[in-house]
């Protein structure tokens, strides 16, 4: 930015795309970027910055009440910062990672501020985050089981742009686990698709490769449809274009998580709601046994057949196909007194949760409720939401599932009263 138009900014005039200036950062918001004010006084988001750093910004985009930039060059930098294992993490680059140029502890700690501020702002809550890593993985990379190149119109696969949907060539994806990237996916062309999906299993060794066509054409696929997954000592089958934890520890971790939260004792009855592959379920048809039950709901087609087949050696737990509102406000099983809710990023929302809470016709039975969430601001409404029925927050815990991107899992523990 010139001075002339520095001084224009800061005496009220318009900011645009493409001009740069000097911004001090002050902190990290939910998406990953650093929080800035210009001259005017107009919040600025920029992103490849990091709390305490001085940098010179390119603004990318303007809206009435903020900005988004890029931070093109580091004056000051903050002791966090390292030098980006991949060279496509840059301005321009992949949009794929966040903090590559945060370093491991860093990163941590960004992301437990992150969760802290989403629950004071939106849950009312002043609470205290530790974000906990996940074992395995090489200093943030190699752990991603499950990736989606997209591909350009001449068919060269790689990388969406941050928000955007520019297709940025790339020759390896740093974050891939070894079975993705040995799919050697980005060395061929992929004329007629609009995108190759590679999925892995490092239990079993093996790997899939989907590519969809264009405007709706059909999938090729190389590969099983579907994979066998490893978790809480043992396996699971798992369709390949169904849900399951991308880092190879978290579904372990996560397993384990639940169980201790919800500390199921035999003849419980308990629910997993978005069950997926029915990794939850799985785990508490055993605990709960056969006195007991396990109501499971998923909406996909594909997971609800392989949740039925995970949990076949459990006649007390059962998988309902459908909207999880819908099945719930149907019902048609005992009162439960445990759940587990694994939503998608949307989160569970207001029906869900009123349905869960308040049973037509009959009294609320549950005693606790362990609530998995890879976003931090649909997490922190959703306990709000609990809160109107007079739950209250009893445990929290956050897991780096993604490192090197600003995404993060938790496990929220609710209890009445």
């Amino acid at each position: 930015m010139s001075e002339q138009t520095a001084q224009a900014v800061k005496d009220g005039g318009t900011l645009a795309a493409g001009d740069t200036l000097e911004l001090a950062v002050s902190r990290v918001a939910g998406g990953g970027a650093g929080v800035a004010r210009e001259p005017g006084g107009r919040v600025v988001f920029v992103r490849h910055a990091l709390p305490g750093e001085r940098v010179r910004a390119r603004i990318t985009a303007v809206t009435a009440s903020f900005a988004r930039a890029d931070a093109v060059e580091i004056l000051a930098a903050s002791p966090d910062r390292v030098t980006p294992p991949c060279r496509y993490a840059h301005p321009g680059g992949c949009g794929g990672c966040d903090w590559q140029h945060a370093s491991p502890a860093a990163q941590l700690r960004l992301k437990a501020e992150v969760i802290r501020e989403q629950l004071r702002r939106i849950a009312h809550l002043d609470r205290e985050v530790t974000v906990e890593p996940l074992p395995g993985g090489a200093g943030g990379l190699g752990w991603r089981t499950r990736v989606r190149y997209s591909v350009a119109a001449d068919g060269t696969p790689g990388l969406l742009a941050h928000r955007s949907h520019d297709v940025v060539p790339v020759d390896t994806c740093l974050i891939a686990h070894p079975l993705v990237r040995g799919a050697d996916v980005l060395a061929r062309r992929w004329e007629g698709a609009a995108s190759v999906e590679v999925v892995a299993s490092p239990g079993s060794g093996q790997r899939s490769v989907a590519a969809a066509g264009v405007r709706g054409r059909n999938t090729r696929r190389e590969g099983p449809e579907q994979l066998r997954q490893t978790a809480a000592g043992r396996t699971w089958r798992v369709s390949a274009g169904s849900f399951w934890q991308v880092h190879p520890a978290a579904a372990d971790v996560l397993a384990e998580a639940v169980l201790a939260a919800l500390a199921p004792a035999g003849g419980d009855v308990a629910l997993d709601l978005y069950c997926g592959a029915g990794l939850f379920g799985g785990v508490l048809a055993p605990a709960v046994g056969p006195q007991g039950a396990v109501i499971c709901v998923e909406s996909s087609r594909a997971a609800v057949r392989d949740a039925r087949h995970n949990l076949r050696r459990f006649p007390w737990a059962r998988v309902h196909a459908g909207d999880v509102a819908d099945v719930l406000a149907r019902r048609g099983w005992p009162p439960p007194g445990l759940a587990v809710l694994d939503p998608p990023r949307t989160g569970a929302g207001r029906d869900v949760i009123g349905h869960l809470l308040r049973p037509a016709g009959g009294e609320p039975s549950l005693r606790r409720v362990a609530y998995v969430s890879c976003d931090p601001a649909t997490l922190a409404r959703d306990i709000s939401l609990f809160a109107g029925y007079g739950w209250r927050l009893a445990a929290l815990r956050a897991f780096d599932a993604f490192p090197m991107t600003q995404h993060s899992e938790c496990l929220a523990v609710l209890a009445p009263g």
